[in-house]
């Protein structure tokens, strides 16, 4: 019983995220939540394009070159 216990207590992050993640699937929310991080990205990849205009033209126009 000890050494049930001392499994128990040395992988419960692991326990819990199984847990976490059966439920997750069971719910079928991995779709919202690949959803919400596509819409992450993509926030977060118009508001560094945004604040470096000259910069990210200057790499566009130069990988254009190259084709």
């Amino acid at each position: 019983m000890n050494e049930f216990k001392n499994f128990i207590i040395r992988y419960r992050g692991a326990i819990i995220g199984l847990i976490v993640a059966i439920i997750l699937l069971a719910l079928k929310i991995y779709k919202l939540i690949i959803w919400l991080i596509v819409i992450a990205a993509g926030m977060f990849a118009g508001n560094y394009i945004q604040n470096n205009k000259e910069y990210v033209k200057s790499k566009v126009k130069n990988w254009i070159d190259r084709i």
